[in-house]
């Protein structure tokens, strides 16, 4: 925790307290999910999940980024977390195909909300023009 892409931006707005309590955490395995204080973030807490990276896509990727994203909503649920937001997990420098990793992050978003009622907004934070179609699709073709 604390590296580059999103993670680092994460960790440089919040300040050295958020590094400082994620060394207290003992890492996070892919696939699972963390929560810590949010410090000089806008946000009251942080959920760290680390994504997979890509290799070729036949060593569990698949479930793996699911499981991101269903760890995630449960800690958000557990913690009485009423808004939520996501990046594109791993499709930066893990190298996830953007439409794959989409179509993963919106299957698994739905298919919580549809049996959890109390996340009451969840975005998906997505940084350029072409990864917003990439998800906007995803979601116009979810399946739930």
């Amino acid at each position: 925790m604390g590296g580059g892409g999103v993670d680092g931006a994460i960790h440089r707005a919040a300040g050295k307290e958020l590094l400082e309590e994620c060394e207290k955490l003992n890492g996070c395995k892919t696939g699972e999910a963390k929560i810590t204080g949010g410090y000089r973030l806008n946000a009251k807490y942080v959920i760290h999940t680390p994504g997979p990276i890509w290799r070729g896509g036949n060593r569990g990727e698949d479930d793996l980024l699911a499981s991101c994203y269903r760890n995630c909503l449960q800690l958000a649920v557990d913690n009485g977390i009423k808004t939520i937001a996501f990046p594109s997990i791993s499709t930066g420098v893990y190298r996830f195909p953007i439409e794959q990793a989409a179509e993963i992050a919106v299957n698994e978003i739905l298919k919580f909300l549809y049996v959890n009622e109390q996340i009451d907004v969840v975005q998906l934070v997505c940084y350029d023009e072409n990864t917003y179609k990439v998800y906007k699709k995803a979601y116009e073709n979810a399946i739930i």
